[in-house]
């Protein structure tokens, strides 16, 4: 880390950091990135990095998008500031509700703003209760999600997310939920089951769930069709739709959480798309605006809208929205973000490279570290393991993900160790073959590193 200088010391004088061990960093000091171009970032002593997780999985279009500036400051100049409470809009809010809804899955047909996905999350849970109270059934407010999700780290969106770090010592959670099993087969699958016996032993574990709790306090189930922070866990094959066959017959709404998967990052522009997934509710962020600036969508399709709006006219109002929801400047961008994706074929794009990518992602299977290699579209993840005959892990206080993350660190590229002993990847939509075999050769030069200082 950087250390050194007048910068990284203020940061450790005055800043708290998010998912940030605070002795360590007061004590250690910052990594401080002060410039980016195209797929790379640059530290403050001129180190380049080639950013293999877009960020934290949004800088889609990369670090010097001009169109992206440009959006920005033409609407500061014409409008810098306006809300959306009490029948008022602007020009980027309207055209960005039309232009995201045009591109939504079938039967998505409103857009609500907020400024990050974990807002987005939110409101997807007071939509869902404020559709099931307009209904007449107040008594569905248990929300379903799954161990090792990730949906924010807001008091109810971080009760939703199935990671202890996001619940220790915040006495979370806070609203009723049930937490389900993983559907990761290679930790979770019991040996020889097939990913058909798999799926139904988690469809059965879900029926079983509902009739506990009792469809009548089941408000909804979420889930990101690929599970990005909780290690780029892709679901098995048949597992959505036999999920949504079941939450139908209960009149449990999903809510698709595609803050990291929207966008093209799974090869469709949805992971709803690649899943086959029908959300009641869909929530973005993220790649929305190439996290260029800050914004979030909460989506819903003509159901879900009809007793919102049904509601509101009951009550009198629609009680619920953020100060900067749909803010002229983000809402510029993002709307100059879905043109650029069209304009220069990010979709296409993808769809060309991801093959070389998910090639040299599988490749890393047969380096002596890695248990499972994994990916679709341009997001993947190597699982890393003790043994790989017995898929035993590390012990935990090695942290082996962190250390082939540094390792890739002095390579010069920026992966993510994430839970599970898992390094994700997850570049930024416009990277190319070269900077894709750059990616990976350093990666693969880290776990050498790695495994060379283990003990033989």
């Amino acid at each position: 880390m950087s250390t050194d200088s007048a910068l990284a010391h203020s940061d450790k004088q005055y800043s708290l950091h998010p998912y940030t061990p605070l002795k360590a960093h007061r004590e250690n000091g910052p990594f401080v990135i002060s410039r980016g171009d195209g797929v790379y970032v640059y530290d403050d002593t001129g180190k380049r990095y080639l950013e293999g997780m877009a960020g934290l999985w949004c800088t889609s279009l990369g670090f010097s998008e001009q169109r992206l500036v440009d959006a920005a400051t033409r609407q500061l100049k014409d409008l810098p500031y306006s809300h959306l409470f009490a029948h008022r809009s602007t020009p980027p809010a309207i055209e960005l509700a039309e232009a995201l809804v045009s591109m939504a899955p079938e039967g998505i047909e409103r857009a609500f703003f907020t400024n990050s996905g974990s807002e987005a999350v939110d409101s997807a849970i007071k939509f869902a209760w404020y559709y099931h109270e307009a209904r007449g059934n107040p008594t569905k407010k248990t929300m379903l999600a799954r161990k090792r999700a990730y949906h924010g780290v807001t008091i109810a969106a971080g009760s939703l997310t199935g990671l202890p770090y996001a619940h220790d010592g915040f006495g979370l959670p806070a609203i009723p939920v049930e937490h389900l099993s993983t559907p990761h087969a290679y930790r979770e699958a019991h040996d020889n089951e097939s990913d058909d016996a798999f799926v139904s032993r988690l469809v059965a574990e879900l029926e079983t769930t509902i009739e506990r709790l009792g469809a009548d306090t089941i408000a909804a189930f979420i889930a990101e069709p690929v599970m990005g922070a909780g290690g780029v866990l892709l679901p098995p094959d048949g597992y959505f739709p036999r999920v949504q066959a079941v939450l139908d017959k209960h009149d449990i709404l999903f809510i698709a959480d595609e803050v990291i998967c929207g966008f093209a990052r799974t090869g469709n522009w949805w992971g709803s798309d690649t899943y086959d997934i029908r959300p009641d509710i869909m929530t973005s962020a993220k790649q929305l605006s190439s996290a260029y600036q800050p914004i979030g969508a909460t989506l819903v399709n003509a159901r879900v809208y009809d007793a919102l709006e049904e509601q509101s006219t009951r009550l009198g109002t629609f009680g619920t929205g953020f100060t900067y929801g749909g803010h002229p400047v983000a809402a510029a961008v993002a709307l100059e973000t879905l043109r650029i994706y069209h304009d220069d074929g990010i979709l296409e794009h993808v769809q060309t490279v991801s093959p070389r990518f998910l090639e040299r992602v599988q490749a890393l299977q047969n380096h002596p570290l890695v248990g499972q290699a994994r990916g679709v579209g341009l997001i993947g993840a190597i699982e890393l393991v003790a043994d790989k005959s017995t898929r035993a892990p590390f012990p935990a206080e090695q942290k082996i993900a962190m250390a082939v993350a540094n390792a890739a660190k002095e390579h010069g590229v920026i992966v993510r160790p994430v839970p599970g002993d898992t390094v994700a990847f997850c570049p930024p939509l416009i990277i190319g073959e070269d900077a894709i075999d750059e990616m990976f050769d350093a990666v693969g030069q880290a776990l050498n590193d790695v495994l060379a200082e283990l003990p033989h």
